[in-house]
């Protein structure tokens, strides 16, 4: 059986600046779980997508993702979004 190295890519998205998401970091291997560890520490919710990882990886840092990923990113943040929505309603 053939090891996949790990794959990550962190997104951010400022709506009074920018005008789509942008890439704030990528990496495979140990750079990948780097990232997952900073983002687990940090409380930054998590979404597995090994085909949208792999697109998001071939951007460099602080580039806008491209129009074509528009819709599968917008399905990630909603997805965050919600987890957001729940966490935020059991606090209260």
């Amino acid at each position: 059986m053939k090891y996949k190295r790990q794959k990550a890519t962190a997104l951010n998205y400022d709506e009074q600046q920018d005008t789509a998401p942008k890439i704030t970091a990528t990496g495979k291997g140990l750079v990948a779980e780097n990232i997952i560890e900073q983002a687990k520490l940090h409380d930054v919710p998590i979404v597995e997508d090994e085909t949208l990882a792999e697109l998001l990886g071939e951007l460099n840092i602080n580039e806008k993702i491209p129009e074509e990923l528009y819709q599968a990113v917008a399905e990630v943040f909603g997805f965050i979004y919600k987890l957001d929505e729940m966490h935020n309603s059991t606090k209260n």
